[in-house]
């Protein structure tokens, strides 16, 4: 019979992971005990994805704000920061902000606006044609901003991330000051030391602010890459993709996942026979079109993936076919027309029309993106995502 199904992605239950604890062991039960009750067949490049979250608990890989505070100290001296482009998150950037400012005497913080880099607006854009400001140029100080654009509230949360920003550096014995500009120059008109905290425009923020006379500059991918003290630390990524534990303490993105996936990998193959692909996965790279949030707040969606996830997709657009070289068939004559087409397809088909249209992302997004949306990121008890299919097609 011919099969009907295609790709399926599964979130698999998992026991509650702690520090200390064997994940390899862990995700590898898991995935057997479900092919064992009949749940599926486990098949060579099947991707088995676990959430980064839990590698990164298992090793135990958390820093404190004291941590966050001494290496700020340390690298930034100490005296007046500027801050400059942090996202609008209470879970992902007000916890580093409480350590950067037990960290300083005095922080200037630079909002971009009318929204954050990964899309939190600060107010309604549509504003800014009424308001005779131009976003490219003009600084803003808080007074003017709130005069002119009113009190900030989060569309989803009902944060006034504006307030809630200055009293927490108020909170830890530092001055607070804060302005508004998208231009990363600006804020040297405060304070030549400075802490990028943009994500994925971070390099080039750092580049233009040295080329322009900063005297230090540091971004978040450049604070916590060693331990203090005995503390975690993420040597590439530093508190780039770190979530906030407990009021004091952070968990950092996880370290050495290439190689915890190739350990999976092997394991299964040992126990099973099967070549599948494994992956560590984050955020997805997916924009919400109603909040306008841009999902992918990590700096990768996967930190740590198998060789078989490299690359991009190369597959033909059916409809094209079907609309153009195969319009006048149907039925079967469509069908084996459509299917030839496939097995005869080209190894790299970048720039044919018969292309046109197929996503051009890295495996490794896509699948990852569909992880972080089957596993989410609230209560369903399933941090590792099992996919078959994906790389299946019309003539299998």
């Amino acid at each position: 019979m011919e099969r009907i199904s295609g790709t399926v992605s599964r979130g698999l239950r998992a026991p509650i992971i702690k520090t200390g604890d064997d994940l390899r062991t862990i995700v590898t039960e898991t995935l057997l005990k479900g092919a064992e009750a009949g749940e599926y067949e486990i098949r060579d490049r099947d991707v088995l994805a676990i959430t980064e979250s839990i590698v990164a608990r298992s090793q135990g890989n958390y820093c404190t704000i004291d941590d966050i505070a001494s290496d700020v100290r340390a690298k930034l001296g100490g005296e007046h920061i500027g801050i400059i482009f942090p996202i609008m998150s209470r879970n992902r950037f007000a916890i580093c902000l409480r350590g950067f400012a037990r960290g300083a005497k005095k922080i200037t913080l630079m909002l971009s606006y009318p929204s954050d880099e990964v899309g939190n607006h600060l107010f309604d854009e549509d504003l800014l044609d009424d308001a005779g400001v131009n976003p490219y140029s003009d600084v803003l100080t808080r007074e003017q901003f709130e005069s002119i654009f009113g009190k900030s509230r989060h569309p989803f949360t009902g944060m006034d991330y504006v307030a809630y920003y200055h009293d927490l550096i108020e909170e830890e014995g530092c001055e607070a000051e804060i302005i508004f500009a998208n231009d990363p120059v600006k804020i040297l008109d405060y304070t030549d030391c400075v802490l990028a905290c943009d994500i994925h425009t971070r390099k080039h923020t750092k580049k233009v602010l040295l080329k322009h006379g900063a005297k230090k500059v540091c971004g978040m991918d450049d604070i916590m890459t060693a331990s203090i003290g005995g503390s975690g630390c993420n040597p590439q990524y530093g508190l780039l993709g770190s979530n906030k534990s407990t009021e004091t303490t952070v968990k950092l993105f996880p370290v050495n996942c290439d190689e915890f996936v190739r350990d999976v990998q092997n394991i299964i193959l040992d126990k099973t026979g099967k070549h599948i692909e494994v992956m560590v996965y984050g955020d997805g790279a997916f924009k919400d079109p109603v909040g306008k949030i841009w999902e992918l707040a990590d700096p990768v969606v996967s930190p740590g993936y198998t060789d078989g996830l490299n690359g991009t997709p190369n597959e033909l657009k059916l409809k094209y076919l079907a609309d153009n070289q195969f319009k006048d068939l149907t039925g079967e004559a469509l069908k084996n027309a459509i299917r030839n087409s496939i097995a005869e397809k080209d190894a790299q088909l970048v720039g044919k029309m018969d292309s046109e249209g197929t996503t051009p992302r890295r495996l490794t997004d896509l699948i990852g993106s569909l992880c972080d949306l089957t596993s989410g990121s609230g209560d369903k008890g399933t941090p590792f995502v099992y996919i078959q299919g994906y790389f299946d097609n019309y003539t299998d």
